[in-house]
């Protein structure tokens, strides 16, 4: 369980319970015809690539998600992939990708660092409902909507909270204290590493999302990787269904502890990153 909690309104839990909310003024038998209206084939497809079977509950979900998503999207810069096929594909099964990569067992405490609209963690939460997740992000007006859509949607055992990576983890509410950190984030692995590495359990993992190329990022990232505490990373390519695309996971699992001059104040890790 969450050593800390964000304050959320109560949520709605159940039939379309955790979407008429969003629906102001629309009659209930109406909300079905909603959700009706999206064509879930490439998530429910891909999902079964993926070996996922998702309930007419979840993908309720990842609709009123999305509903939420375009909306607040017109009026705060949340995401450049705003067409409904496309947010299937680039962030939704994208996030989900990495199953193939993590152990993703009940009950795991998982953060999601630099969140962004709630990519992976939000995603995975709803296809996973048993795993403990904290979303983080240093924007606030984000970490706003996020908290937003955690009520919207109904969801349990999640949190999102403010904060740069550098100040989260040295609280230790966060530091050292997951077992597992997942991080969509653009930036260098030797920066990520100490952005993330932080926060895992010894014997736990941080995964990184990247490109299919990251043999040089890999060499550049070695020595940031052993001081921090990450032993020898492990490398996994995977398809995107429905795409040409391969996403490549660097897993980076905690040998040890993360000695305490780390991360770094505020800024220095990308300014600067470990070589």
């Amino acid at each position: 369980m969450f050593r800390k909690r964000c304050a959320t309104k109560p949520a709605l839990r159940s039939g379309f319970g955790a979407v008429i909310t969003i629906f102001e003024g629309q009659k209930m038998d109406n909300v079905s015809k909603v959700i009706d209206m999206y064509d879930i084939s490439i998530l429910v497809d891909g999902c079964e690539a993926l070996g996922m079977h998702l309930s007419s509950k979840q993908t309720e979900q990842f609709v009123t998600y999305y509903r939420l998503l375009e909306e607040k999207n017109r009026v705060m810069n949340l995401t450049a992939i705003t067409e409904w096929g496309e947010v299937q594909t680039r962030h939704y099964l994208d996030s989900l990708l990495i199953a193939g990569a993590a152990d993703l067992r009940d009950g795991i405490r998982v953060l999601d660092m630099g969140t962004g609209a709630g990519f992976p963690g939000i995603p995975l939460k709803i296809a996973y409902p048993e795993l403990d997740i904290v979303l983080a992000d240093s924007l606030n007006k984000r970490i706003l909507f996020l908290n937003d859509v955690i009520d919207r949607l109904g969801l349990s055992g999640i949190c999102a909270v403010h904060g740069r990576a550098e100040d989260l983890g040295r609280k230790s509410d966060y530091r050292e204290s997951f077992d597992l950190v997942v991080s969509r984030a653009v930036a260098n692995l030797s920066s990520l590493s100490e952005y993330c590495i932080p926060f895992v359990k010894t014997d736990g993992a941080f995964i990184s999302y990247k490109s299919s190329d990251v043999d040089d990022e890999l060499k550049q990232a070695q020595h940031a990787i052993s001081i921090l505490g990450g032993g020898r990373p492990e490398v996994s390519s995977l398809p995107l269904p429905g795409t040409d695309i391969i996403r490549t996971f660097i897993k980076i699992r905690k040998e040890r502890p993360t000695p305490n001059k780390y991360p770094r104040k505020a800024g220095t890790p990308s300014r600067d990153p470990l070589s």
